[in-house]
């Protein structure tokens, strides 16, 4: 299978985006699916991918499909049984996290390498389509004061820590491979496991600064690791995966549809990726206004 990054969809990047601002209906991404089905979008359980969600649907509106928003609808461990079964259509992903899940063993670490082992592990039927710039990185992250009073700058310095480090994160983070075993096994670190299901949000912040943990799974693109003066530690032995945010698509997502969801992953960038989660969390905006303004703000040259 051909690989596919964001670049590769750079000559029709301008056109599509165009659609996505609202073209003529001479347009040809405006003509909507062929075989005239809705597509069935779905997100997780946090904001960030509810926005990404969002962003899709609008896009895909724009160009005349018919779509059906599916959002939070849970972790992967609940949507992807959805998705494989044919329930979910489309659906905002991560690179490395999603090939941990269909290849626990994987050895790839780096982008490229990931998306490509990524491409070969999507079972029948479901397709992933071009990775985009922006990341969203699992982290393991501590307070300021933490960091400070044991000189933590990676997780091999949690060696160093003499009082017992618990980690906070969703339920299902316990048994993935950057849980306490996955820890242990890649770093040689004890942990006890708490859980925390709020995707790292505001709980688990709380959970940090009143040292009900030590440690705390935190994508790496949510604004309030600035705002609280977070750190975020260096995974030296590549425990986290490379995780670009891409698309899952079934049979059902044709190729005008894909076009369109690909420029969306050509144009979004980090720095954006952390602006349109910073609107959510800092002016409470809902998903589907941060989308519009994020579309209209495009740079159709």
């Amino acid at each position: 299978m051909a690989r596919r990054t964001a670049k590769a969809v750079g000559a029709i990047g301008a056109a599509a985006l165009f659609a996505l601002a609202g073209c003529s209906d001479s347009d040809p991404l405006s003509s909507g699916n062929s075989d005239g089905d809705t597509i069935v979008i779905g997100s997780q359980d946090y904001y960030s991918n509810e926005i990404i969600a969002e962003i899709y649907a609008q896009a895909l509106e724009s160009a005349g499909h018919s779509v059906d928003r599916q959002f939070r609808i849970g972790q992967r461990e609940v949507y992807l049984p959805e998705i494989e079964s044919g329930s979910i259509d489309l659906f905002p992903e991560y690179t490395g996290p999603l090939l941990q899940y269909w290849d626990a063993d994987t050895e790839a670490r780096l982008s490229d390498d990931v998306y490509s082992e990524l491409e070969e592990a999507t079972p029948d039927g479901l397709r992933v389509l071009d990775q985009s710039a922006a990341t969203d990185q699992d982290s393991y992250t501590v307070t300021r004061e933490f960091a400070d009073q044991w000189d933590l700058s990676t997780i091999d310095d949690l060696a160093d820590v003499t009082e017992p480090l618990t980690l906070g994160a969703n339920s299902e983070a316990e048994n993935r491979p950057n849980g306490p075993e996955g820890l242990k096994e890649a770093y040689g670190i004890d942990a006890g496991f708490t859980p925390i299901e709020d995707g790292g949000g505001s709980l688990t912040v709380k959970a940090l600064k009143d040292g009900d943990i030590q440690l705390a799974i935190i994508y790496t693109a949510d604004p309030t690791i600035d705002e609280n003066d977070l750190v975020s530690l260096e995974d030296t032995k590549g425990l986290f995966l490379a995780s670009h945010v891409v698309p899952l698509a079934s049979d059902n997502v044709d190729g005008k549809a894909a076009e369109i969801v690909d420029s969306v992953s050509a144009a979004m960038t980090p720095e954006d990726l952390v602006a349109l989660n910073a609107r959510s969390v800092g002016e409470e905006l809902p998903a589907a206004v941060i989308a519009e303004d994020w579309l209209k703000d495009q740079d159709l040259g």
